[in-house]
C-alpha cells in the first residue's frame, strides 16, 4: 500500500512539474542556484492588524471561513462597520520599539540567509512610502508616520542587508482597500474583484497601472532586492490578468537576476514553488520552498503556540533531504517585538545549525528508493551525509546505524559532525554499512534534536 501511494505521489509530481517553466536568463539561473543554497530564510507578516491579533487582512474578506474569524472591540458589529474599524487601524499603530537589529541579528544567529517581508498585505495597507496612496505607514497623519523609521520596509531591508542577508519583498497582487479592486459601487463577495472586469475595463487598468506603480517603486528604491514573492495567486489571466509579463521585465529591469514568485499560478513567472504549511513527500523536480509558520498564525496572536525546537529542527532537514527551502515565520508584535519564545526557539536552531549546518547549506537531495529512518543530503563535495532524527523521548544515541551501501563507495571515512575521532564502520550482508558510534559519543553528544554523520569519499 506505501509503496503504491509513494508511486501516486510520484506520479502527481511528475504531471505538476510539466507546469514548471525554468528561467533562460544567465543572471536568474545564478540566483535560483544561490537562493537553493541559502536553505533557510524569515518571513514576517507584520502590520497594524497586530494590534487586534487577528488574521493579517482575512477578517474582512466576506467568505465564512473558519480561519478568518474577526476578532478586537468591533467583532460583534456589521460588517461594514468591523471592515470600517480595520481599516482605521493605522490611526492607532505605534510601534516605538521597532528595531529590526534584533530580528536581524537573531535571525543570522539561527542560520537563515534571506528575509522576506510583508510591503504590502492583501488589506492594501502599505509598509513602505509609496506615492500611490496615502494609505501606507509613512502618512503623516498616522502616530508612525511622523517617526524617523517610518518607512518600515526600508529600514527592514537596509538592516537585513548589511548583515549580509538575501532580500525578498512580499507583495499582495489584490488589494482590498483600493477602490479599484473592491469598487465601493458594489460589496465585496468574496477575494476577488466586486466588478464585472469587462464590463469596466478602465477602472480595472488603473488598478494594473497602480500595481505596477508600486511594483517599480519597491524594485527601485529600496536596494538590491533578491526575490519578488507575489500573494494572492487568484488574481491571474484570464479573470484578472495583471500583465505579469510587464512586471516581470520591469522588475528584471531594474534588478538583474531577481527571482519572481508568482506563488500558485505556474508558469514562466514562477521561479519556485511555495507550498504553504506542508512538505512535499517526495523530493519534487523543480526548485521549491516550503513557507511555514513558528507558531500556529502568520501573523501576531498573543499566547500563539509555538512549535518545539526538535520540531522546527526536523522540519528543516526534511525539507533539505528533499531539495526545498525553508521559510520560517514570525509575526512581531504591535510594538515591534518578537514573543521571547521565538527568541529562543531561534538561539537553539543557530546553536544546533553551527555543529551541522554543512549538512544544510549548499546541499542537494539525494533520491532514496527505500526505506530508511535517515534523512539524505549531498555536500557540494560529494560528501554524503546522513541525518538521523531524535525522538524527542529519547537523549542518547543508538549503538549503531545502518546506511544503504547502494549510496557509499568502498573508499570512505564516517565521522559524526561535532566529533573529531573517526566512526568504525562494517558493511554487511543486507547491502547496509553498519555504522558504530561509542559509548563516549553516545552518551555526551555533540548537540540534540538531530544527528548528523559525515560520510567522506
Amino acid at each position: 500500500m506505501k509503496a503504491t501511494l509513494i508511486s501516486l505521489l510520484v506520479f502527481f509530481s511528475t504531471l505538476e512539474a510539466q507546469d514548471y517553466i525554468a528561467p533562460t536568463e544567465p543572471e536568474v539561473i545564478a540566483q535560483l542556484e544561490r537562493w537553493k543554497d541559502w536553505k533557510f530564510g524569515l518571513l514576517m507578516h507584520w502590520g497594524p492588524y497586530s494590534q487586534w491579533g487577528v488574521v493579517e487582512s482575512w477578517s474582512i474578506c466576506p467568505e465564512d471561513e473558519d480561519w478568518n474569524g474577526r476578532m478586537g472591540p468591533f467583532s460583534k458589529e456589521g460588517y461594514f462597520q468591523y471592515k470600517s474599524a480595520y481599516e482605521a487601524l493605522p490611526e492607532t499603530f505605534n510601534p516605538t520599539k521597532f528595531n529590526p537589529v534584533p530580528w536581524a541579528d537573531a535571525a543570522k544567529d539561527a542560520g537563515m540567509k534571506y528575509v522576506i517581508f510583508t510591503t504590502k498585505h492583501h488589506d492594501g495597507f502599505c509598509m513602505f512610502d509609496t506615492s500611490t496612496t496615502d494609505y501606507k505607514i509613512t502618512n503623516p497623519a498616522y502616530p508612525f508616520g511622523r517617526n524617523q523609521n517610518a518607512n518600515i520596509a526600508k529600514v527592514v531591508f537596509d538592516t537585513f542587508r548589511s548583515k549580509g542577508f538575501g532580500i525578498g519583498a512580499y507583495f499582495s497582487k489584490p488589494d482590498w482597500h483600493s477602490e479599484n479592486y473592491w469598487w465601493p459601487h458594489f460589496p465585496p463577495f468574496n477575494r476577488r474583484a466586486n466588478y464585472n472586469l469587462s464590463k469596466y475595463p478602465e477602472r480595472w487598468k488603473t488598478f494594473v497601472d497602480y500595481t505596477h506603480e508600486q511594483i517599480r517603486e519597491i524594485v527601485t528604491e529600496y536596494g538590491k532586492i533578491d526575490i519578488l514573492w507575489l500573494d494572492g495567486g487568484w488574481v491571474r489571466a484570464p479573470r484578472e490578468d495583471i500583465n505579469m509579463a510587464q512586471v516581470a521585465t520591469m522588475a528584471k529591469m531594474h534588478q538583474p537576476g531577481i527571482l519572481v514568485v508568482d506563488r500558485d499560478v505556474h508558469g514562466e513567472f514562477e521561479n519556485y514553488r511555495t507550498p504553504e504549511q506542508q512538505i512535499p513527500e517526495t523530493a519534487p523536480p523543480y526548485p521549491w520552498e516550503t513557507c511555514m509558520t513558528m507558531g500556529d498564525s502568520w501573523s501576531y496572536v498573543p499566547g500563539d503556540k509555538y512549535k518545539s525546537t526538535t520540531t522546527l529542527i526536523h522540519l528543516l532537514c526534511k525539507i533539505v533531504s528533499r531539495g526545498g527551502n525553508f521559510l520560517l515565520n514570525v509575526g512581531p508584535d504591535p510594538e515591534g517585538n518578537f514573543d521571547p519564545i521565538a527568541y529562543t526557539r531561534l538561539k537553539e536552531i543557530g546553536e544546533w545549525m553551527k555543529v551541522n549546518g554543512q549538512a544544510i547549506y549548499g546541499s542537494r537531495p539525494i533520491e532514496v528508493n527505500f526505506e530508511s529512518p535517515l534523512l539524505f543530503t549531498k555536500g557540494s563535495d560529494g560528501s554524503l551525509y546522513a541525518i538521523l532524527l531524535q525522538d524527542e523521548q529519547t537523549t542518547d544515541l543508538p549503538e549503531k546505524v545502518s546506511i544503504p551501501l547502494a549510496l557509499i563507495p568502498k573508499k570512505h571515512q564516517a565521522s559524526l559532525l561535532g566529533t573529531a575521532r573517526p566512526l568504525r564502520t562494517q558493511a554487511s550482508l543486507d547491502d547496509k554499512l553498519t555504522v558504530f558510534i561509542p559509548d563516549s559519543i553516545r552518551k555526551k553528544p555533540p548537540c540534540h534534536h538531530a544527528w548528523v554523520f559525515k560520510l567522506s569519499f
